[in-house]
């Protein structure tokens, strides 16, 4: 008997047979041998990510019991996401020491010890902490210690649905490492299923938190998985495994994975049984920053039509991304056609007050049906007349004429500021008030997404440097959320998708601005221009066949003959003089 303890005692998974074989249950599977064998001789710091119902929790309840049972000093301490699938497992971990035989030694003699459904002592010296204890990642947790924390399920789609409820469990997660007493043997484990690819598993993991990752089927593609596969699996798949084989019949045969799959939805099935979070966020975050058309943007000019191509040449590897992984900037292929000045420039103003709000103005003009973003200027200051006149000195250099500003904020103050500085600085530009009554992730969204889809946005590479060296004052963390092209990646239509969106609103506001011009085939635009021309040039044969003549010779354009001819001319006059 005490050569069967014995080998108890040193490995885990005959541990864990013996238990399964005590609750009536068939023999560990071959997951969940692997799963043991990782908790037993895994790292002071990991992660157990496997398929749902793989029995994670009911494998890290017998480890618990199996610490004990090797040492009943251990103070451990098991952290869920709520307080009542905390006190689950505690009360789980209650019942088998009571009905176990061989766990019956780890009861506490004594009627003073504690034994509830939060926290219980076993057969141990007296001691603070309690032997086992359960608490919710919102609960209690500052003043306790423990020698072995378990951080069960702690991240679930109610509490990490956006970039803010993320970082605050993440900030949860940290203090673990208070909690945790400075032994050698001391550990933390957690336990989970990601739910996108910006899970706090992966900030962990970045953390030296090593994970163990074990899907219901051999992957179509490793590259998802970033090198993390089991190493048992790993073996299997380099001896021939097919993709999409089952890798745990006794748990789930190939026909109730179909079922699943079927019931569940294909998205819904990756997540959960395959670990891979590629294709729910491809659909979750339709901004991307790939189908932007990245080059130099000429202030005054722009061609008749920008070809975009996503050929591995064109990613421009120079420009620092913060997109979703995967996710490159791309130069066009072509540039076609003649050069001609923009139809109209505006600038998009997004007005705040001061904190950690920013106002913004982005410089965007329209051709044949493109819009080009020339720049984009935020300022921590409110609206101040230092902040208004450098969005006016913006405008002096991109020739705008209409200032298309947000009016949610302020209730048109911002529009009788500007109009003063526009007196004074003499410029002679529309303004133009816009008022928002959808949800702002919706408006973003839809007024962003069939302009990408289609290319038809040009992003000069000044703002792409410019956006990635702002706010350099900031942590690097916070630094994130404040760019354009962070805010464009990780926008989404759940509310309160990024933290900060001033920059990403102030730009779909422009975009929505120029709706009905893109409406516009480049095609047709350039066949309507060569019209006018002709038409034009027909015209002036009739009237002064000289001039003419004189016109071809020098290579005038439409625009330089109308010019000579005193048909142009003159500046317009805004609407609010």
């Amino acid at each position: 008997m005490s050569t069967v303890l014995e080998a108890i005692q040193a490995d885990f998974k005959l541990f864990l047979q013996a238990l399964w074989d005590q609750l009536d249950l068939p023999p560990p599977t071959r997951a969940q041998y692997a799963i043991a064998d990782y908790i037993q001789h895994g790292p002071k710091r990991l992660q157990i990510q496997a398929f749902r119902g793989v029995g994670k929790s009911w494998i890290t309840g017998a480890f618990v019991l199996w610490t004990l049972f090797n040492n009943p000093e251990k103070k451990i301490m098991i952290i869920s996401a709520s307080k009542e699938r905390a006190d689950n497992m505690s009360i789980f971990l209650q019942k088998l020491i009571i009905e176990t035989p061989w766990l019956s030694h780890l009861r506490p003699k004594s009627d003073d010890a504690r034994w509830s459904r939060i926290s219980f002592d076993v057969n141990c010296s007296p001691h603070q902490a309690p032997s086992v204890k359960s608490v919710g990642i919102t609960g209690q947790l500052t003043g306790s210690r423990a020698d072995l924390m378990i951080l069960d399920d702690i991240e679930v789609p109610g509490n990490s649905m956006t970039e803010m409820m993320r970082e605050k469990l993440l900030q949860l997660c940290t203090e673990a490492e208070s909690i945790l007493t400075p032994k050698n043997d001391s550990r933390i484990m957690y336990l989970g299923t990601p739910q996108t690819t910006f899970t706090i598993y992966r900030k962990l993991a970045e953390r030296n938190y090593r994970p163990f990752v074990w899907p219901a089927r051999v992957p179509r593609k490793l590259s998802n998985y970033e090198g993390l596969i089991a190493p048992q699996l790993q073996e299997q798949i380099d001896d021939g495994a097919k993709p999409w084989d089952v890798t745990d019949p006794d748990r789930f045969a190939d026909d109730d994975l179909l079922e699943r799959e079927a019931a569940m939805g294909r998205s819904n099935f990756m997540l959960q049984f395959m670990l891979d979070t590629s294709l729910s966020d491809s659909e979750k975050f339709p901004l991307k920053c790939s189908d932007l058309v990245v080059t130099s943007v000429n202030p005054s000019t722009a061609p008749d039509n920008v070809v975009w191509c996503s050929d591995p040449q064109n990613v421009l590897k120079e420009l620092p991304t913060v997109g979703l992984p995967g996710d490159y900037f791309y130069s066009p292929m072509q540039l076609q056609g003649e050069w001609h000045p923009y139809a109209e420039t505006i600038c998009s103003v997004d007005p705040s007050g001061r904190g950690t709000d920013e106002t913004t103005a982005a410089y965007i003009s329209q051709r044949n049906g493109f819009l080009y973003l020339h720049n984009m200027r935020a300022y921590r200051d409110g609206y101040s007349d230092k902040t208004l006149l450098d969005i006016l000195k913006g405008c002096k250099k991109y020739n705008v004429t209409k200032l298309v500003i947000e009016t949610n904020f302020g209730d048109g103050l911002v529009c009788e500021l500007f109009k003063k500085h526009l007196v004074q600085t003499q410029q002679a530009i529309d303004l133009e008030e816009v008022r928002a009554n959808v949800r702002k992730e919706d408006r973003i969204i839809d007024a962003l997404e069939p302009v990408l889809n289609q290319h038809r946005l040009v992003v000069d590479k000044g703002v792409i440097e410019w956006d990635f060296k702002s706010n350099p004052d900031e942590a690097p963390e916070k630094r994130l959320m404040y760019m354009l092209f962070y805010q464009m990646s990780r926008m989404c239509r759940e509310k309160g998708a990024v933290r900060h969106d001033d920059r990403i609103d102030c730009l779909a506001q422009g975009v929505k601005y120029f709706t009905d011009a893109l409406a516009i085939s480049a095609h047709e635009a350039v066949k309507q221009r060569k019209q006018d021309e002709w038409q034009d040039m027909m015209e002036e044969w009739f009237d002064n066949p000289e001039a003419a003549a004189n016109h071809m010779v020098f290579g005038m354009n439409v625009d330089q003959r109308r010019q000579a001819r005193g048909k142009s001319g003159g500046k317009s006059v805004p609407t609010w003089v």
